[in-house]
């Protein structure tokens, strides 16, 4: 319940009024398991009233809205009210101005069937869709379909320690011969090998001798070990240092005492070949320091015990975040009496081993690149303050000094979290209800935050959070069930991955709204102005629903195959205000969609006033907005690179998608039922050459926005606007300038 990494000690003791949940030691909760000892207790709440039951009311009680879906519903409120006026106006004009009902309704109901966009859903849906496939292929399993996207925007990761961060096992990573200074396990470069210290390996068989961890074989072969944290880290130091034989542990021991609360030490004595006794005991450092009358030296040599040193270095190793283990021993005659077996005394003080749930292999590195990505990680955990300090110094967080605790919270209104938070990047002894506060007040930030947690601890924030992500192998079915993604092999490494994969969907998205929109407004113009003008109808409804589903259904579904660029974590997360386009693409589409309207009818006027009938004017601008589809389909793979610089073979969907569309809409222009039905006619070579033409002067305003955006960002402009201010601030100085000169 409380989510540490080790087995918690309760007595009956009572403890503080305002003592978080893990600093509760006289309580035990449903929700936990006991690894050792007896006891009875009183009852003292039941069903939703405890721990367990408030989680469970805490996660019901809470609802989050993806980020894309409130997008994708601002956008279409704003297409649809555009649309509405637009078509209206269309179709108001056409009536009154020409006094035509019927051509104003045709012309108003073409202009809606090309504007609205209605294979965007669509596009979303294969995206996504992609995505999950992709992430379920590196160990992420998607449960809901918006969180692939939500994870690319996500500006906040908010991560349990424990299993995630962290091993979830404890591990030797430090010890001290006698009092000595403490030296690091295993030695850098000597992992594995046997320890040719005399001392250090005494030290690693008295803590395997008396030790209740079981060993065992998986499937490959390899060794596991079962049973309490510690005897399971201390026997696993000591394989790896290999000071014990199988057929030390062979014989059972001649007495033992495991380890129980009120002991604060575990005894165990065995015989040696010679006959003789020894007897080993392992527990916390000033117990077993009270039992000793000696210590060993750096030379391995019995010396007075210095309890002072020794209480040192227990406090240097404590202050780093390790759990520290004393370990002693004695030698007994073969015939010792009982209470000789049974009261150790006397003992000579081997030495200490402190342990630690060490980071996960690779997380540092996945840290670092979450910060390159404009993403801050913050460690949220039921550990101790020192320990989760420790932890989050050796994975390189941004801000580790002052972590700010569950007790520390009640203390302080939202603002005052706030500000805590943004210079913390550890909060420790939490609560559940303390982790859904922080996802909370992080979202009233504005934040896009992830969370993810392995225990029914974490519940309450994994469903709050913007995407919840829960751990697949050491994880509770809670935790699955109000998750997003699951991890399958409970990395952190892989939600930077799968962060990289939603930027990944969500550019291709971006890339499929913007191609929709800049022919939309395309179309909008061209029939807007045409309607007013004194031209004939420019498309027929049946044409525009052939672009729809011929050229923009096909491309812009193809476009939602667009791979990465490889670059995903360089930049720095869309802004949460910001739409399902950016500004920089906002005017792109503009500028495009004005100039493919103004040559759609510019082409259309010089078709009719050389002579040509309105047949074939109107396949001449259908041809034109299918060619112009073609060339924006290809410079929407990318809102930053040049259509030139990207590999054409990258998404051959879209190639092959952009060819077929062209081919058949020139076989339906020259299958005389298909062109009977649409309304075309065949197009000469010349009026081919010139639609290619026209087609391709589209890219200068598209390919042309990228590259004055990439020159204004080389010369130290975060985009375009930032230049242009630039630009207008040296222009006022400069005018100022003149007229004071002119003045003086």
């Amino acid at each position: 319940l409380p989510g540490e990494s080790d087995d918690a000690t309760t007595t009956t003791q009572p403890c503080a009024r305002d003592a978080s949940l893990g600093d509760r030691t006289c309580i035990a909760y449903s929700g936990t398991l006991v690894t050792s000892g007896r006891g009875r207790g009183v009852v003292v709440a039941t069903g939703s009233d405890t721990e367990l039951g408030e989680i469970s009311d805490l996660v019901n009680g809470t609802q989050t809205v993806p980020p894309l879906r409130r997008i994708m519903n601002r956008t279409e409120r704003v297409i649809t009210f555009v649309v509405i006026v637009v078509a209206a106006f269309v179709f108001v004009a056409g009536a009154v101005l020409k006094g035509d009902p019927a051509n104003a309704f045709l012309s108003a109901v073409a202009l809606a069937v090309a504007s609205v966009p209605e294979a965007l859903p669509i596009v979303l849906t294969v995206a996504m869709a992609l995505a999950v496939s992709r992430r379920a292929q590196h160990n992420a399993i998607v449960r809901t379909l918006p969180a692939v996207e939500t994870l690319g925007s996500t500006t906040v990761i908010g991560s349990d320690k424990t299993g995630t961060l962290t091993q979830n096992r404890l591990t030797v990573e430090s010890c001290a011969v006698g009092a000595g200074a403490p030296r690091e396990f295993p030695p850098a470069g000597d992992g594995g090998a046997p320890t040719s210290d005399a001392a250090l390996a005494r030290l690693l068989r008295a803590g395997a001798l008396t030790n209740e961890a079981v060993r065992g074989t998986d499937g490959s072969g390899r060794v596991t070990y079962s049973g309490d944290a510690v005897d399971m880290a201390m026997a696993r130091a000591a394989d790896l240092a290999h000071p014990v034989s199988p057929e030390d542990l062979a014989p059972p021991p001649v007495a033992e005492d495991p380890y129980e609360p009120e002991l604060r030490y575990s005894m165990t004595v065995r015989r040696n070949p010679d006959g003789t006794l020894t007897q080993y005991v392992k527990g916390a450092p000033g117990t077993v320091a009270a039992m000793s009358s000696t210590m060993l030296d750096d030379g391995g040599r019995p010396v007075p015990l210095d309890a002072d040193a020794m209480r040192a270095v227990t406090l240097d190793m404590g202050s780093r975040g390790l759990r520290v283990i004393g370990v002693a021993s004695r030698e007994l005659p073969a015939d010792a009496d009982s209470d000789s077996l049974r009261n150790p005394a006397g003992l000579c003080l081997l030495g200490l081993e402190g342990m630690l749930d060490p980071p996960r292999p690779g997380v540092r590195e996945a840290i670092a690149d979450c910060r390159k990505a404009g993403i801050e990680v913050k460690m949220i955990t039921g550990d101790h303050p020192v320990t989760a300090q420790a932890i989050g110094e050796r994975l390189g967080l941004r801000h580790t000094s002052e972590p700010v605790t569950g007790a520390e919270m009640p203390l302080m209104d939202d603002d005052e979290l706030r500000d805590r938070l943004s210079r913390t990047s550890i909060a420790a002894r939490v609560s559940p209800q303390d982790k859904l506060r922080i996802v909370e007040v992080l979202q009233e930030q504005g934040e896009t935050v992830a969370v993810t947690g392995d225990g029914v601890n974490d519940a309450p924030a994994l469903k709050a959070a913007s995407v919840g992500i829960a751990m697949g192998e050491s994880g509770t079915d809670v935790a699955r069930q109000a998750s997003d993604v699951v991890l399958t092999d409970d990395n952190f490494v892989t939600i930077t991955r799968a962060v990289a994969q939603g930027r990944v969907t969500f550019k291709a998205i971006r890339g499929s709204a913007f191609f929709l929109f800049s022919t939309a407004v395309a179309a909008m113009i061209a029939v807007g102005v045409n309607v007013i003008s004194e031209m004939p109808l420019l498309f027929m409804p049946l044409q525009m629903l052939w672009i729809n589903i011929v050229t923009n259904g096909v491309q812009d579904i193809a476009l939602a195959f667009e791979p990465g660029q490889g670059d995903e974590l360089d930049r720095p997360p869309r802004r949460r205000t910001e739409g399902l386009l950016s500004s920089a693409l906002w005017g792109r589409t503009a500028v495009c969609g004005l100039w493919m309207g103004v040559a759609i009818l510019v082409v259309f006027r010089f078709m009719i006033d050389r002579g040509y009938d309105v047949l074939a004017a109107r396949t001449m601008v259908l041809t034109l907005l299918v060619l112009f589809n073609f060339f924006m389909a290809m410079s929407a793979r990318s809102e930053t690179k040049s259509v030139f610089r990207v590999n054409p073979l990258a998404n051959p969907f879209l190639l092959v998608a952009s060819l077929v569309a062209l081919a058949v809409h020139a076989g339906a222009m020259y299958v005389p039922v298909m062109a009977s039905v649409l309304g075309m006619t065949p197009m000469t070579g010349a009026q081919w050459a010139a639609c290619w033409g026209v087609a391709l002067t589209v890219l200068v305003f598209s390919e042309g926005d990228k590259a004055i955006r990439a020159f204004l960002a080389r010369r130290g402009h975060d985009s375009a606007r930032s230049g242009m201010r630039a630009l207008g601030r040296r222009m006022r100085r400069n005018i100022i300038g003149m007229i004071r000169a002119e003045g003086r």
